[in-house]
């Protein structure tokens, strides 16, 4: 074992050292010497999180499959190692060789939310390394990022050298190999990010410019040479029953946020939410086969001891081979005592009676996800989801045994009035009443639990609300009010509790979702003030990014609640997801109307996601061809 990089003392003196100090099972032990390249791979967040990460679990296994390549894992130190590896001047290290993160080839960072940009910084400046791109030359790693947050990596351009659009299974090989041409050759770094913007799916902030408008928003956003393409198209992965899936995970020491196996049984979905960004960027739906699923899953329990498996997908009950799946599961899991999660089902008679066979003895907690209280409104969000579909639902999960029932939805969607936001009140009021026409008295062995919860809207990037316009932080805080009356005006209010989302931390999600290059200089300011961990509720201070904004003369305003024109160029636009911005404009205009698009399986809504030569349209097609 590699001598740890943090003395016992040290690692006594902090909370849970196991965070630090590596050499979990199934982690990778390279010889540094028989390798060519060296990638630290990052989570931008406390180890618990980052070890849940099930995209980091691939690429950690994808790299480590390649003989000349040996990959690590970085997370951020939690505030009291922070603290002290400033004071001590101790480098940022990676866990498997316990050796400085400045001295690797590349540092991968995975961007999974707005709120983790603070923590870049933090692993930047931890790792000794200048924090501006420019500022970095030969001698620093090569900084690249990916995840869903590259779909805008505008305000955190000025930090990153490369980021990767899309799923990281397809082009990494290629970036690798021409990272040894380069270092063989003696180029500069220069010449090496020129010929990386070459292959598909890599941006390289550096080749472009961009100029503003006198109202700041963009003129042109254009590559700075004629061999620098103009639109970075996302890469996609369309086999996904036959590519890098890993069948060893490493299992920790300590418990983490999600501890169990995760088996992602397809990628995409077929719902078309408006608001969804995820449902956008994942087009087109590809499942994997069910005969590698069951494999996998065997696999993976063998190979850890995990006690749980949990399956991985955007809408899990459109998976076409889920009642073989969970019937194999079943018959696997119960000889060995495993349980069995099913997140991301949708609540009717085929999910209900799934979840009574894996629940059979324990009944926790069902989760509905109607987003908004009034019928109007979902259609406005093409939710594709009923009264009656809902309260039928509650009604078979009661009849069933459950009496927990967490419900979410959204405050401040485009078009939302007061009335809608009543209609949460009035929908969990109704559910709860379901319960009491449902389940005689004497057959009430517990409470009904209804936990209603709200988020509050955030215009992403890539989804036909991208020109909407967003509240205010006072805006947010008063419908929330307005929904706690409402629920607290109801007949059954004792069996609903409402919770609600901080509201300045949402507005500040939604500058950075739809931001530009001029939040940069917002992010390292604040940086600079000790902002970090901004996604954790205990660290998050408001008024420092407001000092950061009114400093750098940032308007917030101007990235929230400004709806934006129809024909205006976004700071993300140079990027293609698969989904063209003429079918989210179409959506746009039939959210303005409260018209329903019908799902993929349905109807055909020609986003644009065909051209990659599957998914669930192309298919169709092809059969009728």
């Amino acid at each position: 074992m590699s001598r740890l990089a943090l003395s016992d003392e040290i690692l006594m003196t902090v909370e849970k050292p196991a965070r630090y100090i590596g050499h979990e099972v199934n982690s990778v032990i390279k010889d540094k010497n028989a390798v060519d390249i060296r990638f630290a791979m990052c989570f931008p967040d406390v180890y618990e999180i980052g070890m849940s990460h099930l995209g980091i679990q691939i690429l950690y296994d994808m790299f480590n499959r390649f003989e000349d390549t040996w990959c690590e894992r970085v997370y951020s130190p939690w505030t009291d190692l922070d603290k002290i590896m400033r004071e001590k001047n101790i480098p940022l290290f990676a866990l498997e060789s316990q050796e400085p993160v400045k001295d690797f080839d590349f540092l991968g960072i995975t961007l999974q939310y707005e709120m983790c940009y603070t923590n870049i910084l933090q692993i930047l400046d931890l790792a000794q390394m200048p924090l501006l791109a420019c500022d970095r030359d030969e001698s620093y790693p090569i900084v690249i990022g990916g995840g869903p947050c590259t779909y805008n990596p505008e305000p955190i351009a000025d930090f990153f050298d490369i980021f990767y659009i899309g799923e990281g299974e397809t082009r990494y090989r290629e970036l690798l190999d021409l990272y040894k041409e380069y270092k063989k050759e003696g180029k500069s770094k220069a010449d090496f990010l020129r010929l990386v913007s070459h292959i598909p799916g890599m941006y390289v902030p550096s080749m472009y410019d961009v100029t503003y408008k006198e109202d700041g928003t963009i003129a042109a956003f254009l590559p700075k040479y004629e061999d620098v393409p103009s639109t970075v198209l996302k890469e996609i992965e369309m086999n996904v029953s036959d590519t890098y899936y890993p069948m060893k995970p490493v299992v920790p020491f300590m418990k983490v946020t999600q501890d169990r196996v995760v088996l992602e049984i397809q990628r995409g979905c077929i719902r078309g939410c408006r608001f969804c960004q995820a449902g956008q960027l994942y087009r087109p739906v590809r499942e994997r086969d069910v005969e590698v699923l069951k494999k996998y899953a065997v696999e993976m329990l063998k190979n850890t001891g995990h006690e749980e498996i949990s399956l991985s997908s955007l809408s899990s009950s459109d998976y076409s081979k889920l009642p073989e799946l969970i019937d194999f599961l079943i018959e696997e899991c119960r000889k060995k005592n495993i349980n069995i999660s099913l997140p991301s089902l949708r609540i009717d008679a085929f999910s209900l009676d799934v979840m009574s066979k894996v629940q059979d003895v324990r009944k926790s907690s069902l989760t509905f996800a109607p987003e908004a209280g009034s019928q109007r409104m979902r259609n406005v969000i093409n939710k594709g989801l009923t009264e009656e579909v809902i309260l039928n639902g509650a009604r078979m999960a009661f009849e069933g045994g459950w009496t927990r029932v967490k419900l979410y939805f959204m405050l401040g969607l485009p078009y939302e009035t007061n009335e809608d936001i009543e209609g949460i009140a009035d929908l969990s009021n109704k559910i709860a009443a379901c319960f009491f026409e449902t389940v005689p008295k004497e057959k009430r062995r517990e409470k009904i639990q209804i936990v209603t919860s709200t988020s509050f809207f955030i215009p992403k990037p890539f989804t036909p609300f991208q020109w909407a316009k967003m509240c205010t932080m006072d805006e947010f805080i008063n419908k929330a009010q307005i929904t706690k009356r409402a629920i607290g005006s109801q007949l059954n209010q004792k069996s609903i509790k409402y919770n609600w989302h901080e509201a300045s931390v949402s507005v500040l999600e939604g500058v950075f979702a739809r931001g530009d290059r001029k939040l940069s200089k917002v992010i390292l300011n604040a940086y600079n003030k000790g902002c970090i961990y901004d996604s954790w509720d205990e660290y998050f201070d408001n008024e420092k990014w407001m000092q950061a904004f009114d400093e750098e003369n940032v308007s917030i305003a101007f990235y929230t609640t400004r709806e934006r024109d129809l024909e205006e160029i976004f700071p993300w636009d140079f990027l293609d997801c698969g989904v063209t911005k003429e079918f989210l404009k179409r959506e746009w205009i039939k959210a303005g109307n409260e018209e329903v698009s019908l799902n993929c399986k349905l109807k055909c809504q020609g986003c644009g996601a065909n051209r990659f030569g599957g998914g669930i349209c192309f298919e169709e097609r092809q059969n009728e061809g």
